[in-house]
């Protein structure tokens, strides 16, 4: 009798769980965004016969079911403290954490992407630098996973064979090596990106390079919000804020940007979207395809253009103060076939700069 009753209270707990999350599921508003992830959630699929004979109608029904799940963002943190403390999983979906940063693996090297990368610089260089009066340099910003990974007994990629292999592929570009100014307390704990405060030394390594000579004197101030990275909101755990500082001067302050994408002129850190749902952001403002810097204080005829990811963001800044003018071009969102109508490459510095997570992953470089 206890035995029947046992197995009957379940069945209905069970019953009853299941069908009050399908009539959660049923009149939950569908979110559009995930603020933990930053992503965008899958849509409900519109229904079509052929997609519904092909199967995608229901992969992407699925992929809708569990973006749009009651509590999701609760589940995937019981999920995770089950993995990482109950189960003891060195890492989950490529996340791990070690000596207080969350970091997501990074391996193995890519080389089919490295040749992608540079054929697409290559056909830059052949479109728009060729015989023309620039200089040309090439620097490559490490991932935290070439401090981290490799020292926890985590799979990491080869580092030096990814820049020897991009060198040799890129020898027609001088080669600034910024490897040595960085280590693993220069980038946040929660995010992938590296902290302003502490890379001075790589812009002065970087103006070096270029025959710049940079002060390096400016104001460090903390941005009044606490900061939380990618890795926050894609491991699902409560990690601790961190601090954003960013680095002011009167040259900085004296600057103005111009935003090809709003026809508008803006400011070095923009301080909206430093309150928005990525504080990193204050870095001339985030995302963005083409953006031109001018420092009035400088030779107007000296000018810098960076082919950049996001890194360049929060590095530019700090080279102001050598460049009349600095342009800043990222053709993840930008084909390069239409750099033509907006730049005049001759009588220029132009720096490639990009992340070992760009290079690895160059499929986005149009």
């Amino acid at each position: 009798m206890w035995e029947k009753t046992k197995n009957t209270v379940t069945v209905s707990v069970m019953a009853a769980f299941f069908l009050v999350f399908f009539v959660w599921c049923l009149f939950k508003p569908a979110d559009e965004a995930s603020d933990s992830e930053r992503r965008k959630l899958a849509a409900m699929p519109a229904w079509k016969l052929a997609d519904v004979m092909s199967g995608k109608y229901m992969k992407d029904f699925e992929d809708y079911a569990m973006d749009q799940f009651p509590l999701r963002d609760s589940f995937r943190t019981v999920k995770s403290y089950t993995a990482f403390y109950l189960l003891g999983q060195r890492d989950v979906g490529g996340i791990y954490l070690r000596d207080g940063y969350a970091s997501k693996l990074e391996y193995p090297l890519h080389t089919d992407s490295l040749d992608y990368a540079a054929a697409r610089l290559e056909r830059i260089y052949d479109k728009y630098l060729s015989g023309k009066n620039v200089n040309l340099y090439l620097s490559v910003i490490p991932d935290k996973n070439y401090f981290l990974a490799g020292a926890n007994g985590y799979p990491a990629m080869d580092y030096g064979e990814l820049v020897s292999y991009l060198r040799e592929r890129t020898d027609y570009m001088q080669y600034i090596d910024i490897f040595d100014c960085l280590e693993l307390s220069d980038y946040y704990r929660t995010d992938t990106h590296w902290r302003q405060e502490k890379i001075v030394d790589v812009a002065q390594k970087l103006g070096e390079g270029m025959g710049v000579t940079l002060s390096g004197q400016y104001t460090r101030r903390l941005l009044d919000k606490p900061f939380y990275g990618v890795y926050y909101g894609q491991s699902a755990l409560p990690l601790p804020a961190e601090q954003l500082y960013y680095l002011d001067s009167e040259v900085i302050n004296a600057c103005r940007v111009y935003d090809f994408e709003t026809n508008s002129e803006t400011v070095v850190y923009d301080m909206e979207k430093a309150r928005g749902k990525d504080p990193y952001e204050i870095f001339l403002a985030g995302p963005k395809s083409l953006m031109t810097i001018k420092n009035p204080g400088a030779d107007p005829d000296k000018r810098l253009i960076i082919f950049r990811d996001s890194f360049g963001s929060s590095i530019a800044p700090l080279l102001v103060e050598g460049y009349g003018e600095i342009t800043l071009v990222d053709i993840r969102y930008l084909s390069s076939d239409m750099l033509g109508s907006f730049l005049d490459f001759d009588n220029s510095d132009v720096l490639f700069l990009y992340s070992t997570l760009v290079l690895n992953n160059s499929v986005t470089m149009k």
